[in-house]
C-alpha cells in the first residue's frame, strides 16, 4: 500500500506533545492537537460568565500549552506560518475527529493505566489501517497494546522523539511482536526523509537505546567521582566539547533534562533489568536522593546542580553545588595539564587518543570512563539492538555526541584497548573477542567511499543502510583530487566533485578562496559539476574577519582592496561557471557563506540552516557580492502596480538590520533562497547526496553558463532620499547609533546605484565596484575596527 501522511493527531499537549505537533506542522502536515477538557472555571472565565461547556473553557488546557510552547526560544517552528496548520481540541468533543487522521501519536503522562484509557477511546474512532504510536520514553510498548484489536496491534508502534523535537534528531522506533513489518519500515523511512530524523530501530527493552546508554554513562560518572576525587565543575570540563560532547557536558545536561527524569530512568533500568551486569551503577547515590528530596530538579525548579543568582553588584552569577556539603559556591575553572594540551589539537580523534593516555587525574578519568562505556555497550549487543551502528546513531542524534562509542573504540584501537580494559578489571562481551580472533580489528571500515559496519550475525562487514542517500565527504579520502592546508577536493562519483574546507568556524580566507577557484576550474575541465559542503558543526561563519582587522590596523588598503576583489571574483566565478555549482549549507551560513550561497546555481540547505548577511554587526556592508545580489534581486522583484522602492526597501532593511533566517524555510521568506529552485533537505545527512543529485539533474537538463547581467535597474536619488529619511527616523528613535547611520547610508548609496539623477540600468560589475569602495571606506572607521576587535574576542557581533 502506498501510505501517505496528510494529517496527524497528537494526543496530549504538554511540553513534548505541543512541540511534536509544531514539528509535524513545520514539515507541512495538518495537525490535530488534543488534551483534556478543563472541568473548572478559572478567575478570568468566571469574570466573563462562561460555563464549563464553552469551547474556550474546554480547550483552555490545550490552548495554553500550545501558547507556552510557541514562546519558547529557540522556536519549535520552522516558520511562523506553520502554526496555521495546527487545530486544537479536547478529548471529550474532538476524539471523533481522529477518524480523519493518518497517524495518531499518544503523548500523555507516563502512566500505563492512563495510556490504556486513551487507547480505548482511540480504538472507537481511528480509521482501520491508520498508524497509532506512543511517545513513551520507558513503558514497555507491548504492554500498551494488550487487549486491543488485531488491526490496532498491527499498526501500533513506539515512536520516541527527543526534546526538543525540532532540534534533537533522534527518533527511536520500537515495534512489538505484533507490529506489521511494513509499518516499522514505513516509520523508519518517513521519520528519516520527511521528519529529518535519524531513525533508530530499537528492541522493546527498558529505556530503549539512547537513554539506556546515556543514563548509564551519567550514573557511572556519578559513582566514579568519589573514587577519583572530582567535583561537578571538573567533570563538566572533562566531558564537554573537548571529547566531542555538547557544551552542557554531564551535570548541565542533567539540569536541562530534569534531575528527577534522570533518576526515574535510572531506577527503571535497575528495577527492570535484573540481568544487567552493571545494575549496581544505576543505584541512586545518597547525595542524589537528597538533591531530589530538596526539589532541586534543575531548570524546571530554578536550581539543580547549578543555581543562577545575582552578585552584590547585580551581575548574573552561576553557582555550583558542592555534593559533600550540598551548598552552592562560585564556579571554578578546573586545570588539568592533559586537558590544556589537548585543546590545541583540532582533530577530535587525535585529541581523544591523547587524553586517554594522559598521566594526570584527567587521563585516569578518561581511561575509567571509556573502558566502562566500551564494556557496557559490548554487553548490550544484541540485547538492545542486533546492529552496533544503531547504538552510535542513537547517541549522536539523541545526546549530541560528535562520534559514537564504537567509533571511539575504533579510534583508540579495539584490540589494544581490550587488553588494557582487562588489565584494569573491565570485561568485554565474547562477540568482541570472537571478532578480533577472526581477523577483523575494527567495528567500522571504508570501502570505495562507503562505510561498512561489523555485523554480528554474519561475522563480516555489511554496508550501512541508506547507501547513496547518505554521502559523507571524508569517506572519499581515497578519491582525493586536490587539497591545500584548508580545503579538500574529492571525486564523489558520477563525474561530480565535492569541496570541503576545515578552518576555525569554517571561515573563508585566502586558502578557501583558492580552493573554490581551483575546484571550479577542475570541474570545468572534465566533470559535470561541483558540490560545496562539509560535515562540520557549521557550514561557515563567513569571511575571516581576523584577516580584515589585521590589514585595516596596518592600513594595508591596497592589499585589502585586492582581498575584497578576490572574494568578489570568486563569488562571481561560482555564478558564471561552465558547470553547475551547488552549495549545501547547514548550521551557520553567515556573511560570506551566505554570499556564496546567493551566487550558486542551486542551494540544497538543511532545514536547520541559519543564514543572513550579517556584516552590519561589525560595522561594514556585505562586500563579497551580497549587496550587489540583493540590489539585483530587488530590481527583478519590482512590479508595475506598486512603488518601485518597496522591494528595494525590504532588501535594504534585511541587510541593515543584519537579519538572520532561523531556518531554511525562513530563508525563503527573507529572499535568500528561491522557491522552485533551491531545496530544503529535512535530514541533514541526506543533504550532500541531494546536492550531488541536483548537479546531475541541472547538467543533464542542458546547463548553459549564464551571461553577466547589465540590465539591473537602480533608482538613484529618487530612492536614496527615501532611504536616508528612514535611517534618520531610526537614529532619532534611538534604534541606530551614529556609526549605524554611517554604515546604513553607505549601504543605501550602493543599493541605489550611487547619486544618480534618475533611474538607470547598470551592470553587476558597476555594483560590485560601488560595494567594494564602500566596504573599504568603512574599514577605515575607528568604530568599525572596535567592532571587529570585539567579534574576535567574543565571537559575537555587537550593536552599540
Amino acid at each position: 500500500m502506498n501510505r501517505i501522511i496528510r494529517k496527524v493527531a497528537v494526543l496530549g499537549s504538554g511540553v513534548m506533545g505541543s512541540r511534536i505537533a509544531c514539528h509535524f506542522a513545520g514539515v507541512g502536515l495538518q495537525v490535530l492537537l488534543l488534551d483534556m477538557a478543563a472541568k473548572e472555571l478559572n478567575a478570568a472565565e468566571k469574570a466573563k460568565n462562561l460555563t464549563t461547556d464553552h469551547p474556550a473553557v474546554k480547550n483552555r488546557i490545550v490552548n495554553e500549552a500550545l501558547a507556552a510552547t510557541l514562546k519558547a526560544n529557540p522556536s519549535p517552528l520552522y516558520s511562523k506560518e506553520a502554526i496555521q496548520r495546527i487545530k486544537t481540541g479536547n478529548f471529550t468533543d474532538n476524539m471523533k475527529d481522529i477518524a480523519g487522521c493518518d497517524w495518531v501519536i499518544e503523548v500523555v503522562v507516563e502512566r500505563l493505566d492512563i495510556k490504556q484509557q486513551i487507547f480505548t477511546e482511540v480504538e472507537k474512532y481511528r480509521r482501520p489501517g491508520s498508524l497509532i504510536t506512543s511517545n513513551t520514553s520507558g513503558i514497555p510498548i507491548h504492554l500498551m497494546s494488550e487487549g486491543r484489536s488485531e488491526d490496532f496491534k498491527r499498526h501500533f508502534c513506539g515512536t520516541h522523539f527527543f526534546n526538543p523535537p525540532r532540534y534533537l534528531r533522534l527518533l527511536e522506533i520500537i515495534p512489538t511482536p505484533d507490529t506489521d513489518p511494513a509499518v516499522t519500515e514505513f516509520l523508519m523511512h518517513y521519520g528519516d526523509l520527511h521528519l529529518g530524523k535519524t531513525t533508530v530501530l530499537c528492541k522493546d527493552t527498558p529505556a530503549f537505546i539512547a537513554n539506556r546508554i546515556g543514563v548509564y554513562g551519567i550514573m557511572a560518572i556519578f559513582h566514579a567521582m568519589g573514587k577519583l576525587g572530582l567535583d561537578i565543575d571538573e567533570v563538566d570540563a572533562l566531558t564537554g566539547p573537548v571529547i566531542g560532547r555538547p557544551k552542557s557536558a554531564t551535570f548541565r545536561t542533567a539540569d536541562v533534562v530534569g534531575i528527577d527524569t534522570l533518576v526515574k530512568v535510572a531506577k527503571g533500568v535497575a528495577d527492570n533489568c535484573p540481568n544487567d551486569e552493571q545494575r549496581a551503577i544505576f543505584a541512586i547515590p545518597a547525595w542524589l536522593d537528597k538533591v531530589v528530596a530538596n526539589n532541586w530538579l534543575g531548570d524546571k525548579t530554578g536550581q539543580g546542580f547549578f543555581k543562577k543568582t545575582r552578585g552584590a553588584g547585580g551581575e548574573k552569577e552561576i553557582l555550583t553545588l558542592n555534593l559533600q556539603s550540598l551548598e552552592y559556591g562560585p564556579r571554578k575553572r578546573p586545570k588539568f595539564a592533559s586537558l590544556e594540551a589537548a585543546r590545541q589539537i583540532e582533530d577530535l580523534g587525535s585529541r581523544i587518543k591523547m587524553l586517554v593516555q594522559g598521566p594526570d587525574k584527567a587521563g585516569e578519568f578518561y581511561r575509567h570512563f571509556h573502558y566502562g562505556l566500551f564494556s557496557y555497550i559490548s554487553h548490550r549487543i544484541p540485547e538492545i539492538s542486533d546492529e552496533l551502528y544503531r547504538v552510535d546513531d542513537a547517541m549522536m542524534a539523541g545526546f549530541g555526541w560528535e562520534i559514537g562509542a564504537f567509533e571511539s573504540w575504533d579510534i583508540l584501537g579495539v584490540e589494544s584497548t581490550v587488553k588494557k580494559m582487562k588489565d584494569s578489571g573491565f570485561t568485554v562481551a565474547s562477540w568482541v573477542e570472537q571478532m578480533l580472533a577472526s581477523g577483523i580489528k575494527t567495528f567500522y571500515t571504508l570501502e570505495k567511499g562507503k562505510r561498512l559496519y561489523f555485523d554480528l550475525r554474519t561475522g563480516s562487514y555489511k554496508p550501512l543502510p541508506g547507501g547513496e542517500a547518505f554521502l559523507v565527504m571524508k569517506n572519499f579520502e581515497g578519491q582525493s583530487l586536490w587539497k591545500n592546508s584548508a580545503c579538500h577536493l574529492y571525486h564523489l562519483g558520477d563525474e561530480v566533485l565535492g569541496l570541503e574546507w576545515h578552518t576555525k568556524m569554517n571561515t573563508i580566507g585566502g586558502e578557501v578562496l583558492e580552493g573554490l577557484q581551483r575546484s571550479i576550474g577542475l570541474a570545468e575541465e572534465k566533470y559535470k559539476g561541483l558540490v560545496i559542503a562539509n560535515e562540520g558543526a557549521h557550514f561557515s561563519a563567513g569571511a575571516n574577519v581576523g584577516m580584515i582587522f589585521m590589514l585595516a590596523i596596518e592600513q594595508e588598503y591596497d592589499e585589502m582592496d585586492m582581498a575584497i576583489r578576490q572574494f568578489q571574483l570568486t563569488m562571481m566565478r561560482a555564478r558564471y561557471s561552465a558547470v553547475p555549482v551547488v552549495v549545501a549549507p547547514h548550521g551557520l551560513a553567515l556573511g560570506g557563506a551566505c554570499e556564496l550561497s546567493l551566487h550558486a546555481d542551486r542551494i540544497v540547505a538543511a532545514a536547520e540552516t541559519y543564514t543572513g548577511l550579517v556584516e552590519m554587526g561589525i560595522g561594514v556592508i556585505p562586500g563579497g557580492g551580497g549587496t550587489k545580489e540583493f540590489t539585483l534581486r530587488a530590481a527583478d522583484e519590482m512590479h508595475e502596480d506598486e512603488p518601485e522602492t518597496i522591494t528595494l526597501k525590504h532588501r535594504f532593511l534585511n541587510i541593515a538590520t543584519a537579519k538572520v533566517s532561523t531556518s531554511a524555510y525562513e530563508a525563503y521568506a527573507n529572499g535568500i533562497y528561491r522557491k522552485g529552485r533551491d531545496i530544503v533537505c529535512m535530514n541533514l545527512g541526506r543533504r550532500i547526496a541531494e546536492a550531488k543529485r541536483s548537479v546531475l539533474e541541472i547538467s543533464e537538463d542542458g546547463y548553459v553558463m549564464p551571461v553577466p547581467r547589465t540590465d539591473i535597474k537602480v533608482l538613484g536619488r529618487s530612492a536614496l532620499g527615501a532611504l536616508y529619511a528612514g535611517i534618520h527616523v531610526m537614529w532619532r528613535g534611538n534604534y541606530a547609533t551614529d556609526h549605524d547611520v554611517v554604515v546604513a547610508k553607505k549601504l543605501a548609496y550602493v543599493m541605489c546605484g550611487g547619486d544618480l539623477s534618475e533611474p538607470a540600468l547598470v551592470s553587476e560589475q558597476y555594483l560590485l565596484d560601488l560595494e567594494r569602495e564602500a566596504f573599504l571606506s568603512l574599514c577605515g572607521e575607528k568604530k568599525t575596527l572596535e567592532r571587529i576587535q570585539s567579534v574576535l574576542k567574543t565571537g559575537k557581533p555587537i550593536r552599540n
